[in-house]
């Protein structure tokens, strides 16, 4: 099989690291082809974005045509368990940076990210499925299918895994790892909601912010509700595979009588229409033995998805190709890089901020500190850094030292 072009880099996917990677190299001169097996628009879950991807975008010259799509307003989180409620206003945080975002159907935004990339000059290749990579030599060598099924090759001066769930070289090269969160699954569907301005305001309802629901039965489940600008919301159920054993095999209808189990959801979906599609994902966790090499790295979710509970997905995606691009523009200029202190390690930093906050969810410590009454303003503006992405300012002492100071703030709140 001939080579049919050399590049300096392939993106796999096209999704919002692959995008946002793209670009930026693009504003440096740097060539790359993007890989996306699919076609856009295309559905995915992580459609609650938070402020710190404002941030990202801004520097891949993407954030205008997001701010200007028309896409649902949000600007913060709401929690809700067994009547109890709380929220955190982002604007109101410790760390510096946009305070506000957007909740978004992931088909037209990664769609919008995408075009606008290649309005850029980024060449997207659709429905070409990378099939098998050779990294032993100094320029690594791809084999792809293209959109009529003819096999051809590529040679990149390096290569960004940006392929999310599909996680093409950890599954090419033997890089996967299990997790060490336990695996859990997702039920969700998009729902008509049908929710008048009069039903929100009687029930305190606020379009602007994602809510989470605790399930009033059993805290280890939860619920997302993510509004968007069309009267459409995405509404999710996370739990153990074994729990939603005792509910039925078909996805709309354990749906709804999962819903009808938490008050405030049953009143607000009152006259909701379950007339759209729906879906599950389980085992989504997700490691592997090392984010990068000397002529490849992994972005996202390629390299490592924790939990959808704080919406950190799309953040990390899109950190990881900020982080990997920095470290690839110093390579390509010359400079002396080490892929696992200049990328892996800082990477890292915010992901492990991330798991402690996940793992202190499902454990109650972190249920705990949210639904505390009496919060202290400075450091609930410090947890509110955390919950907008901001999870790698490590001059806030809750990311510096997530675990301790988790577990400490979650023994005080329980006294």
């Amino acid at each position: 099989m001939s080579i049919r072009q050399k590049v300096p880099v392939v993106i796999i996917g096209a999704g919002p690291s692959g995008s946002v990677a793209a670009a930026i190299l693009k504003q440096h001169d740097i060539d790359c082809i993007v890989l996306e097996r699919s076609t856009f628009p295309r559905f995915s879950i992580g459609e609650s974005l938070l402020p710190a991807c404002m941030e990202s975008l801004k520097k891949a010259n993407l954030f205008d045509a997001v701010n200007k799509a028309g896409f649902q307003f949000k600007n913060g989180a709401a929690f809700r368990y067994q009547g109890k409620y709380t929220y955190f206003d982002f604007t109101d945080k410790y760390t510096p940076g946009e305070g506000t975002t957007f909740q978004v159907q992931r088909g037209p935004f990664d769609k919008l990210l995408a075009d606008e990339a290649q309005k850029q000059g980024v060449e997207i290749r659709y429905q070409h499925t990378v099939t098998a990579v050779d990294i032993e030599p100094k320029q690594p060598v791809l084999s792809v299918i293209d959109e009529v099924g003819k096999p051809y090759q590529i040679q990149a001066g390096f290569i960004l895994d940006a392929s999310g769930y599909g996680r093409v070289l950890p599954r090419l090269l033997d890089l996967e790892l299990p997790s060490d969160l336990s695996q859990r699954k997702a039920l969700f569907t998009h729902v008509t909601d049908n929710i008048t301005d009069s039903l929100a305001s009687e029930l305190n309802y606020d379009r602007d912010k994602i809510t989470i629901y605790v399930h009033p039965d059993n805290q280890t489940v939860w619920y997302w509700l993510i509004p968007f600008s069309n009267g459409v919301c995405s509404v999710g159920v996370v739990s153990t595979p074994d729990f939603f054993e005792a509910y039925p095999d078909d996805e709309i209808t354990a749906l709804k009588q999962l819903t009808s189990e938490e008050p405030h959801l049953k009143q607000l979906f009152k006259d909701a229409d379950f007339c759209h599609m729906s879906g599950t994902i389980g085992g989504y966790s997700a490691n592997v033995k090392h984010l990068a090499g000397s002529n490849y790295a992994m972005l996202g979710n390629a390299g490592e998805f924790l939990d959808p509970v704080f919406s950190s997905g799309v953040t990390i995606a899109m950190k990881s190709a900020e982080l990997a691009t920095d470290t690839l523009i110093r390579q390509f200029n010359g400079e002396a890089v080490d892929w696992q202190k200049d990328y892996s390690e800082p990477l890292m930093v915010g992901v492990d901020t991330f798991r402690a906050y996940v793992e202190g969810w499902y454990d109650g410590r972190f249920q705990n500190v949210v639904f505390f009454e009496n919060a202290h303003p400075e450091i609930k503006k410090k947890i509110s850094s955390i919950l907008a992405g901001y999870a790698w300012d490590i001059s806030n002492p809750y990311v510096a030292n997530p675990q301790k100071r988790l577990s400490t703030l979650a023994e005080i709140c329980s006294s």
